[in-house]
């Protein structure tokens, strides 16, 4: 096997060792019958904190920062709640971050982990290379020097590969269009390559501008269901709804041929400081054309961190209502909306007025989980 085709095959491979170790759990709990395993949320829990347990799984991949409670997906990495605001300012294609304690888990998710193999095996990859003057993310580590690590690692992946044969593998029949990129004039070569370089330039500083974003927590923002909204097909709509905060942004399913949707749908954006007001937007789903508005709100979310962060340093455990804010026929609140504290959660449920539309009402329910969680 010649040296090409050893790189590509080492990286491709899983650890088999950490991939038989968590399957020998599963068999284990379930006496060696797998029929159920892709339906049982509760055995794909048990496999999830039998990975978490593993010693290279204790600290943070990225930074060592004991006890991560994020993952990392499609690589396999746990990592830290500041680590993960990195990796989801990359983008979903790129780094899917999961909460081990906040969401729900499936078989294919914990699969993806088990055959990764560990912090250990996901470092062993994709740091291979690391140079040694170069300094790896620490705790301790300024955001935007922990975004720059976090970016090199995964995103660009520079550590992968030996830089003295950093060079792309050829395939067949890329010598011919090499020699055709020479054949052409050496000013048209220099002008289009000095063209792409700048383009690629903006978009990584607009890129690194995202990843220096300190983040200080997480919204879960629960979209309940729209109220007489606005027509925009013939008879009806088809509604779906966009929140925004800061440069992240998440949409929900589209529901057809209704003025009154029901969601029941979670979206959850890490929170970025200084923190900017939650845009809800609400959309009519064409086929052939832009879609149409049918409404939005701002929401000033900053009453319910500072709230989370109050219950976080207190000693109180019971439901509690912290604040009310007043509805009121110029506000966009349809109702009294209150910040309360439920099953050790801070929420607020919020019935909104939709603006610049002809009429429109959304019912939304937020949970702030502060950075320590």
């Amino acid at each position: 096997m010649d040296e090409d085709n050893s790189l590509l095959h080492f990286l491709e491979t899983p650890s088999k060792h950490y991939s038989k170790t968590c399957d020998g759990f599963g068999s284990q709990n379930d006496g060696g019958d797998h029929s159920d395993s892709d339906t049982d949320p509760s055995n794909a829990r048990e496999r999830l904190e039998h990975l978490l347990n593993q010693p290279a799984n204790k600290f943070c991949a990225d930074c060592g920062t004991p006890d991560p409670k994020w993952a990392a997906l499609p690589f396999g990495a746990f990592i830290c709640i500041k680590c993960s605001g990195t990796h989801r300012s990359l983008g979903v294609h790129i780094s899917k971050v999961i909460s081990v304690n906040l969401d729900e888990w499936t078989d294919d998710e914990v699969n993806c982990l088990a055959n990764s193999g560990g912090n250990a095996t996901v470092n062993t990859r994709y740091e291979a290379f690391l140079p040694e003057n170069y300094k790896k993310s620490r705790e301790d580590f300024a955001t935007e020097e922990r975004a720059t690590f976090i970016r090199k690692k995964y995103e660009l992946q520079q550590f992968v590969t030996d830089p003295q044969f950093a060079c792309p593998l050829r395939k067949p029949g890329s010598n011919k269009h090499h020699n055709q990129q020479h054949s052409s004039s050496k000013h048209g070569t220099f002008r289009n390559s000095w063209r792409k370089k700048d383009h690629d330039h903006k978009g990584v500083k607009k890129m690194m501008e995202i990843g220096m974003v300190e983040f200080v927590g997480l919204i879960k923002v629960d979209i309940i269901r729209g109220i007489n909204l606005a027509v925009r097909d013939v008879m009806s709509s088809d509604p779906y709804v966009m929140i925004i905060l800061g440069h992240q942004s998440m949409k929900t399913k589209v529901i057809k041929n209704t003025l009154n949707p029901i969601w029941n749908e979670r979206l959850m954006l890490s929170i970025p400081h200084p923190v900017p007001p939650l845009k809800v937007q609400v959309f009519d789903k064409d086929t052939f054309s832009a879609d149409d508005r049918m409404g939005e709100a701002d929401v000033d979310i900053q009453p319910l961190i500072s709230a989370a962060r109050e219950y976080q340093s207190s000693m109180n455990t019971e439901s509690a209502q912290i604040c009310t804010f007043l509805a009121s026929e110029n506000c966009i609140l349809v109702k009294d909306s209150v910040i309360a504290i439920v099953d050790g959660k801070v929420e607020q449920e919020i019935a909104l007025r939709l603006q610049n539309v002809e009429h429109g009402e959304l019912e939304i329910k937020l949970e702030c989980v502060p950075l320590s969680q």
